[in-house]
């Protein structure tokens, strides 16, 4: 079932809440290969991290990283990319590291209604979609990142994240 498109992708359990989730990694492995099937990148010499947190550790990511003292939903921290071209033989190339938190994606996925897979299958796109060069840090930007999510998520069989809310993101 492997696509030779596709990223490696490791998920790395680091908080115990999660045991509670028992198919998280599955979620993810499936969010994260829609994503790479729906971008014109080939990522088959690639990897990425994923790693289940809880909010005390993405918080002190957030607080070192981005200098904020909270706990977020997701983090993603994309790698520095090798000088040349990869070849055959040589490492994985790492796209980067995504954290995602247990109890804030919880808390949101029950505040919006959402089954919890699908608000993980979220986080998980829209962290890969960072990794790979998409942000939302100008409304164009945003738009052209929330359509993907969507488009992605759509395939996913997950309905539109964004079709409850007032234009925020």
């Amino acid at each position: 079932m492997s696509h030779p498109n596709l990223p490696i992708t490791e998920v790395l359990v680091v908080a115990d809440c999660w045991q509670s989730e028992p198919d998280a990694e599955a979620v993810i492995q499936r969010a994260v290969a829609a994503a790479a099937e729906s971008v014109d990148e080939d990522l088959a010499d690639a990897e990425v991290a994923v790693m289940l947190t809880d909010d005390a550790g993405i918080r002190t990511l957030n607080g070192n990283w981005r200098g904020i003292d909270k706990p977020t939903n997701v983090l993603s921290f994309p790698a520095l990319q090798p000088e040349g071209e990869w070849k055959p033989g040589d490492a994985p190339r790492m796209l980067g590291d995504i954290a995602i938190a247990f109890e804030t994606m919880r808390r949101e996925a029950d505040e919006q209604h959402k089954p919890f897979d699908h608000h993980l299958s979220h986080l998980a796109v829209h962290g890969f979609l960072h990794l790979i060069g998409y942000d939302h840090e100008n409304d164009d930007d945003a738009e052209e990142m929330e359509a993907l999510e969507i488009e992605i998520l759509a395939h996913l069989g997950i309905p539109d994240p964004y079709a409850d809310r007032a234009g925020t993101h």
